[in-house]
């Protein structure tokens, strides 16, 4: 699984990474769909835990080209693509993400271009926060 999800530290504090991130993602011609406030969400639960967002990101163009077949609809559940900023007990940011394009090898067609071209974009968008 090692090379199924990756972890990079930021350069940049918690709050100033989310944003950096965010911005960036936008700046590309991407969309920022939502971000979930994970440290909110389980304090209204009542747990405290470090700061944790997820940044759902989107690009239209590629997800038109899942959406816009019957018979790749069913990756639809691969989208929004999703970055995670977390911040551990040592104090510092860091930003995880998934390897879609390994996953989406196991797929091939035209899933795996989209994935892999996503892949390559989201890892651009943390190459640039990253330390």
């Amino acid at each position: 699984m090692n090379n199924m999800f990756f972890e990079s530290k930021s350069k940049y504090a918690f709050d100033e990474t989310v944003e950096k991130l965010s911005n960036i993602i936008v700046e590309a011609g991407w969309r920022v769909t939502h971000t979930h406030d994970l440290k909110e969400t389980m304090r209204k639960n009542g747990f405290d835990v470090l700061p944790a967002k997820v940044i759902e990101l989107c690009n239209p163009g590629y997800a038109y080209r899942i959406l816009s077949a019957d018979e790749l609809r069913i990756y639809g559940n691969m989208m929004p693509c999703r970055i995670s900023v977390h911040e551990k007990a040592d104090g510092k940011t860091y930003v995880s993400r998934m390897n879609s394009a390994l996953f989406a090898s196991q797929i091939g067609g035209v899933p795996e271009e989209v994935m892999s071209d996503a892949y390559r974009d989201a890892e651009g968008f943390v190459a640039q926060i990253a330390e």
